[in-house]
């Protein structure tokens, strides 16, 4: 990969982030599903846990209800910042947090015994190189989960278009085959496959997000204009005089071999 393209690609999620980092836990949507995650994980009390792009630490701090101990890393300290303060509200001691990149991990080969990460495949520039990451650091045995963004192949293109305008750090988000694809080559064992749909408010989403001047509006119509078509494939629809959309999101875990 070139090396400024990555830098500037880093950069780039580093400056969303940081404004993000606060907004981003103020977005209901973003609390769902944790218990799929749990039981579809398997977390046990003898587990430690690497959460990467870990963000403001919601799903670690989850974790850590249920593991041994929990790291989280992410490369925005602005996100980390965060996750140490909602450690220290929820009065967990069994966390520690790194800044640091997902490729590479800075952790020596078979560090825990499960390697989760929730939405950030679709900021990432080489997803697989990521999934080989979490594979090389996650002990025998141990298990992988990844939970992101899972569009119909037909409408990745435009969902692809709504999202780098929202974000200008999204890169793609995997349709639902190249995801399964991904596990299905991976060399993982016992891949299990789960699915949820967040549900998100138009305007408490463009709150929480950063997009270039003069975006947003393009973006309110672009979702607003979808609605009862679902070119987007976020089901756009009106609720109490709001307008609503549900982002499909898949979760595959794997047992390293």
């Amino acid at each position: 990969m070139n090396y400024g393209i990555k830098q500037a690609h880093e950069s780039n999620i580093i400056e969303q982030f940081s404004r993000q980092a606060i907004p981003f836990t103020r977005v209901p949507g973003h609390y769902d599903a944790m218990q799929i995650l749990i039981e579809l994980s398997g977390v046990h009390r003898d587990d430690t846990v690497l959460d990467v792009a870990c963000g403001p630490g919601m799903v670690a701090c989850e974790f850590a209800r249920h593991a041994r101990h929990v790291t989280g890393i992410d490369i925005t300290p602005a996100m980390i910042e965060q996750a140490a303060q909602r450690q220290q509200e929820q009065k967990l001691d069994n966390l520690a947090w790194d800044r640091g990149n997902a490729i590479p991990l800075p952790y020596a080969d078979n560090s825990f015994s499960l390697v989760i990460t929730r939405y950030s495949f679709h900021h990432l520039l080489a997803p697989e190189e990521a999934l080989a990451e979490m594979m090389r650091v996650c002990a025998p045995g141990g298990r992988v989960m990844v939970a992101d963004v899972a569009v119909e192949s037909a409408k990745a293109a435009a969902y692809d278009r709504l999202e780098m305008l929202r974000d200008p750090s999204h890169t793609h988000a995997l349709t639902q085959e190249a995801f399964a694809a991904l596990f299905r080559n991976s060399g993982l064992a016992d891949c299990r496959q789960s699915a949820y749909g967040v549900d998100i408010e138009l305007e408490t989403q463009l709150k929480a997000s950063f997009p270039k001047p003069g975006d947003e509006e393009v973006l309110r119509n672009m979702v607003t204009d979808d609605v009862g078509v679902d070119a987007l494939g976020i089901n756009a629809r009106r609720v109490d005089g709001s307008v609503v959309y549900t982002v499909p999101i898949a979760v595959y875990v794997g047992r390293k071999r």
